[in-house]
Parts: structure tokens; C-alpha cells; sequence
């Protein structure tokens, strides 16, 4: 039976007067993909933000390998080995793609770590390689997502949080990336995946959670919500 790499118990986040989560509470076993889905504003990005740091939960606790990471900065979330690729790419433009790169290796002090793992990074992402003295700016959609995910693996990365890889991405390249988070996860990485192609993040999760309105209103094996058709027409909106 595998164990808990991440758990969510009883979060409530605001914006303001805004009540974003409300009590949510799930956990993510080491080895799985498990995606979070739900329509536009239903909380999904800020139970990212949340796990990661960036947003403050108000009430409620996040264990990350056994250790209560709820107050903890985001950099030292990181240090850890949670990782966020946030919606949108994210890339810094003015600086290359090899620079990009070396931004996510920031808590390493092992040069010979270091170009393993870009080297690892290069092997996964051929296109990365032949333009990694170019401007992170001149690179298409997809190829800035792919640039943000590898900078996030050049961190120590045990659990990967992605949000949205696949928005605004043509079809050919939808599959790559999914294609991308299948193989990181057959190498270790535990994934936590917001997806806007719910049925997509369902063929390849292995459990699934629907958010509405900063809650939890359904859970189960990603393959049963797959298959569920009062779910997906009530909840997913497909």
C-alpha cells in the first residue's frame, strides 16, 4: 500500500471577503496522479496556491511528507521538493532557455547535479536543447510549457503541482504534454493535476476530485468518474 506524500485536512482560504476554499480536505498517495477538477472558479488553482504557499490558508493543515508545511515560505516549500508549475507558463522572458532553467536548480549547490539534471531535462525536451541560447520570450505556447515544466524538475521534485498544462495548447501538442506527465510519473514524480480537459486528466489519474464553489462535492477512482455521465454533465461541464 503506498503511502501519503501530501495531505489536505480541513483548508479554508480567502481572498478578501472572498471564502475560496471551504474546508476542503484530500490526500495524495506517493507514486499516483491525482487530478482536481471543476468549472472556472470552483477553487481548483487556489488549492494549488494554497499547498504551495503562495496563498495563506486561513484555517486548516498541510502535511508534506509527514511535516506540517501550512506557515512555511515558499521557497522552502520548494527546497522540499513540492514544485508548482502555475497556470500560464511563467516563463522570464529577457533570459534564455538555459537560464530559465538554472532559475529552478536554485537551492542546488552541486554543479555535477545540475547538468544532470538539465541533461535530463534536454533528453526529455529535444526542442528545449537546440534553442537554449534563445530569448524564453520568442518560444511558442507549448514550448513555454514545456520550459516551465522542466525548470521545475530541475529542483529536487517529488511532488509536481500542475495547473492547466494544457490550456490554450493546439491538440498535437495537448498530447505531448500529457504524454510528458504520464513518463515523469512512471520516473517517481508524484503529480497533483488541474486540468480544463477533465475526461483527458481522468483517462491517466488515478483518483479525481470535482470542486464547487471552494468544495469537494465528489471523489472517487478516476476511471469510475470517467465513466459516470450524470458527473461529468453535472459537474464538468462536457
Amino acid at each position: 500500500m503506498s503511502e501519503t506524500i501530501l495531505e489536505i485536512q480541513d483548508v479554508e482560504t480567502y481572498y478578501g471577503k472572498i471564502h475560496a476554499l471551504r474546508g476542503i480536505s484530500f490526500s495524495v498517495q506517493a507514486g499516483e496522479i491525482v487530478t482536481l477538477l471543476g468549472a472556472n472558479g470552483a477553487g481548483k488553482s487556489t488549492t494549488l496556491r494554497t499547498i504551495s504557499g503562495l496563498n495563506r490558508a486561513a484555517r486548516g493543515s498541510i502535511t508534506f511528507m509527514g511535516q506540517d508545511i501550512t506557515r512555511m515560505p515558499p521557497h522552502d516549500i520548494v527546497a522540499m521538493g513540492l514544485i508548482h508549475v502555475p497556470e500560464g507558463r511563467r516563463v522570464f522572458k529577457g533570459m534564455t532557455i538555459k537560464e530559465n532553467l538554472e532559475l529552478g536548480s536554485f537551492t542546488l549547490n552541486d554543479d555535477t547535479e545540475r547538468r544532470r539534471r538539465m541533461d535530463h531535462v534536454f533528453e526529455m525536451f529535444p526542442v528545449l536543447y537546440e534553442r537554449r541560447q534563445r530569448d524564453a520570450a520568442l518560444l511558442s505556447g507549448g514550448e513555454q510549457q514545456m520550459l516551465a515544466m522542466g525548470r521545475a524538475l530541475m529542483a529536487d521534485t517529488k511532488v509536481l503541482l500542475l495547473d492547466e498544462p494544457s490550456m490554450g495548447l493546439a491538440p498535437t501538442m495537448v498530447q505531448s504534454i500529457m504524454k510528458i506527465i504520464k513518463r515523469l510519473n512512471a520516473e517517481g514524480v508524484t503529480i497533483l493535476l488541474v486540468e480544463q480537459n477533465a475526461k483527458a486528466a481522468l483517462k491517466f489519474a488515478n483518483y479525481g476530485y470535482v470542486l464547487e464553489t471552494g468544495s469537494i462535492v465528489v471523489k472517487g477512482e478516476a476511471e469510475q468518474l470517467r465513466k459516470d455521465e450524470s458527473i461529468v454533465k453535472a459537474y464538468l461541464g462536457e
